[in-house]
């Protein structure tokens, strides 16, 4: 398991990634890392303000970015956007340089976690319900192809899932 000290959340928006994320980094010491607050650290930005400028095209380019860059390094845990895994080449990256766990989560629990969030682009244009539905469509099936370890979120705190996580990866 040396190779692969890294943790890399994937799944989509409102799985809970970041907090997950920040609890499992401070139970094992580790250093935490979110992709999206990186890319609007490196631009100065939000990420609603990335989407407007360049596109959802122009915003996964520096997401592919950004991940390569945080998979260079060793013993971090890094909360992924939900979009990230669009990409083969970060999936790759992701699958060789650490233990992927998909948190997985109901639409009805992503509605319900998104719902006053306008910091989310691609819930501003539509029935955020739709929208989720049509997005894990085609993304669950990205997510499972490349999960080491699969934990659902809806009913759990992060705590619980953190220990879940430490527990099935042996840390």
């Amino acid at each position: 398991m040396a190779e692969k000290r890294n943790i890399f959340l994937i799944g989509p928006m409102g799985a809970g990634k970041s907090t997950i994320g920040r609890q499992l980094a401070n139970e094992l010491h580790l250093e935490f890392f979110d992709s999206d607050a990186e890319i609007e650290r490196r631009t100065g930005a939000d990420i609603a303000w990335v989407f407007d400028v360049e596109g959802e095209a122009g915003f996964r380019a520096r997401e592919e970015k950004v991940i390569f860059d945080l998979t260079e390094k060793q013993g971090i845990v890094l909360a992924t956007g939900g979009g990230s895994i669009i990409s083969k080449e970060t999936r790759n990256r992701l699958s060789a340089r650490g233990f992927v766990v998909y948190l997985e989560t109901t639409i009805e629990k992503q509605v319900a976690r998104t719902a006053r969030d306008k910091r989310r682009p691609l819930l501003q244009n539509g029935e955020p319900q739709e929208i989720l539905e049509n997005l894990a469509e085609s993304r669950n099936p990205l997510y499972e192809e490349i999960a080491d370890l699969v934990v659902k979120t809806d009913n759990q705190s992060a705590k619980v899932v953190s220990r879940e996580i430490i527990d099935k990866l042996g840390f």
